[in-house]
């Protein structure tokens, strides 16, 4: 493909949860590096949690600070709330009805800058309009790998969502369907949003590969009719571990690592059940937990009888604990997580084995194609989804204990080739996709 020359000018508009705005500025970081200039649009109170800006990359990236609309009083968006982090599941609506009051704001920047492309996430439902009428390109950018897509374009499509593409447990399929039911806060269904993004923009980008997801990504582009453009799995920078003495002493590869983001909310039931399949387990954890809302200080988190019994096996890590330095030691071997797929790429780029225990969203999805591809055990759950510590336990033995577990090692490293930047893959997904962006960006 021939290289065109001319600048390419994007504007980012991801969705107000961190879990979508950091894969864009990960985006943007990759697509700056190969000289393309990107305006990043947010509110101020999140642009401020945001990483800084690489100092050789600020003439590049700008972030540009939207206030967040203001909402009736009787919205029960609480206040000086910009992301899901910031409000409870029931206050998400709220969050969305907000986020589309940016649409004048964003309108008038686009109208006055006029870039390259647009690259948007789903909920923006209203920026095919803008790219319309402002003669701009639009990309939808999906923070989920193909396979979620897929399942989520047969919702946005009104298919039967009982046997998607994966094949997700029935009591994560009937949680699906209330994508299809509007809100009474924006009048609209995550449903819909996906939709008239799908229709409305003229490609697709995709945190993937055809290494991983060859099927899905050509699936994907059928279900849709439209160009589908990996970006490669975008992995963090590795980072040097900088030792730890309770890491330092353990035998290399037999560490589990349990962590479960900043957006699955544990309950105490769940979170007494991992502590205890941990203890029944019998193998060394380093496990950071964000101290939930239903404990008033961190002595609550954990049960009274437990602390003790577990301590001189591993540590937990009550808040902020540095998952990259962690995962990075070569203690560390497995991970026990929440399956979002940002976690996995930073667990799968470093060869550690993954233990999966979905909670939200496309999480189950993403532990499904795991499972389905060789490289990962998902705990065992009853017909309603629960799980026992007898059911935590058994994962973990079987994931770093035994014959299987060697196999599932194995995969692991294997993987770890095309999830991190090994033999310049993602390299050369980044450059792909500069050049498309060239190719078919309108001046």
């Amino acid at each position: 493909m021939a290289t065109n020359k001319k600048e390419v000018h994007i504007v980012m508009l991801p969705w107000s949860a961190f879990g979508h705005m950091l894969p864009f500025l990960e985006l943007a970081i990759a697509l700056a590096n190969h000289g393309v200039r990107v305006s990043y649009i947010s509110t101020p109170r999140n642009i401020s949690r945001l990483p800084k800006i690489p100092p050789n990359l600020s003439s590049l990236i700008q972030y540009v600070t939207l206030p967040m609309p203001m909402l009736p009083n009787d919205s029960n968006l609480p206040e000086g709330a910009e992301a899901t982090i910031d409000v409870e599941f029931d206050e998400v609506p709220f969050l969305k009805r907000a986020y589309d009051l940016l649409y004048e704001p964003v309108k008038t920047f686009i109208s006055t800058n006029l870039p390259t492309w647009i690259i948007s996430d789903f909920a923006a439902y209203w920026i095919p309009q803008i790219a319309e009428e402002c003669r701009v390109q639009l990309m939808y950018f999906s923070i989920f790998n193909a396979a979620t897509m897929c399942f989520l374009s047969q919702v946005a499509i009104g298919a039967a969502i009982s046997q998607p593409t994966v094949g997700v447990p029935d009591y994560v399929a009937n949680q699906s369907k209330s994508v299809m039911y509007s809100d009474k806060a924006t009048g609209i269904t995550d449903a819909e949003r996906v939709s008239r993004i799908l229709k409305g923009c003229h490609a697709i980008g995709i945190r993937s590969c055809r290494e991983f997801e060859h099927d899905e990504i050509d699936l994907l582009q059928s279900l849709n009719n439209k160009l589908v453009v990996p970006v490669g799995m975008l992995p963090p920078a590795k980072v040097v571990h900088k030792g730890n003495q309770w890491l330092d002493r353990q035998r290399n590869g037999s560490v589990i690592y349990v962590a479960f983001g900043s957006e699955s909310k544990l309950t105490k039931h769940q979170v007494d059940e991992i502590a205890y399949g941990l203890e029944l387990a019998q193998l060394p954890f380093i496990w950071a937990l964000r101290k939930p809302t239903w404990a008033i200080d961190d002595s609550q988190v954990l049960p009274p009888d437990l602390k003790n019994r577990i301590s001189d096996k591993g540590i937990v890590c009550i808040g902020w604990a540095p998952q990259l330095e962690i995962l990075a030691h070569p203690s560390v071997g497995g991970s026990l997580f929440h399956c979002g797929w940002a976690s996995i790429i930073e667990t799968m780029q470093h060869g550690h084995t993954p233990i999966l225990l979905p909670l939200i969203h496309d999480q189950f999805i993403n532990a499904r194609v795991m499972v389905q591809k060789g490289f990962g055990i998902e705990v065992e759950r009853r017909e309603d989804g629960s799980f026992t510590r007898n059911d935590i336990a058994h994962a973990l033995r079987r994931s770093m204990v035994g014959d299987e577990a060697e196999k599932f090692k194995a995969r692991a490293k294997e993987a770890a080739g095309f999830f991190s930047n090994q033999k310049g893959v993602a390299e050369r997904y980044v450059s792909d996709f500069v050049e498309f962006l060239k190719e078919h960006g309108k001046t």
